[in-house]
């Protein structure tokens, strides 16, 4: 199916200025005039402001998936907890290109938004939903091969995972420090590895 140009431009540029200003403090005006689309074209593809916020998550939310989560965790004969590291590099070396500026999309959208609009808010749910279940997934498969031992539950190490990260994430924005993010990765690393039946606990704060 070809995406239409100006529906593309209206996103692009849509998820620059919210990511910059946030849902709420970003007009529509604005999108217009920086995408150069005019409101029969912006009103063609979406019905209003809430049709475009909901089409930039399904956009991030696919994106992250296809670009992070698929490529990492799609391979079923990769040692599972080398996705897992995997994920946590990638997590990482993401923060540090941003220069710790911008944050995680999904989380700025859920501290706007999940409290005052129930639709972004179960989008949100859903997305961070999918995202634990990746880590879930790789966590029973290395349970059920004896790589973590049996006492552990995926799904809620895996919960665990997912909001370290985000915490992490957070905290070295508002710092402005990497050394934030690569010592919280670090903790989450040691956490990990107390379960683990093949190697030994890693150094605190060892961030890679």
């Amino acid at each position: 199916m070809t995406r239409s140009p100006v529906k593309e431009q209206i996103l692009e540029v849509a998820t620059r200025l919210m990511a910059l200003r946030g849902y709420h403090r970003t007009a529509l005006d604005d999108v217009l005039q920086e995408s150069g689309a005019g409101k029969g074209n912006f009103y063609h593809y979406f019905r209003s402001k809430e049709d475009l916020g909901y089409a930039i998550l399904d956009r991030l939310l696919e994106g992250f998936e296809t670009r992070t989560l698929a490529p990492i965790f799609a391979d079923r004969t990769r040692d599972p907890l080398d996705q897992v590291e995997a994920f946590l590099d990638e997590v990482l070396a993401t923060q540090r290109a941003r220069n710790c500026v911008g944050g995680c999309p999904l989380g700025n959208l859920a501290t706007e938004l999940a409290d005052a609009h129930e639709g972004f808010r179960q989008r949100l749910a859903d997305g961070f939903e999918r995202w634990r279940q990746y880590l879930a997934a790789a966590l029973a498969r290395a349970q059920a091969v004896g790589a973590i031992t049996q006492d552990v539950e995926p799904t809620t190490l895996a919960r665990f995972l997912v909001a370290g990260i985000e915490g992490a994430i957070l905290l070295a924005k508002v710092q402005k420090d990497i050394g934030v993010m690569e010592h919280c990765i670090g903790e989450l690393r040691r956490h990990l590895a107390l379960y683990r039946r093949d190697a030994p606990a890693l150094p605190a704060g060892l961030g890679r």
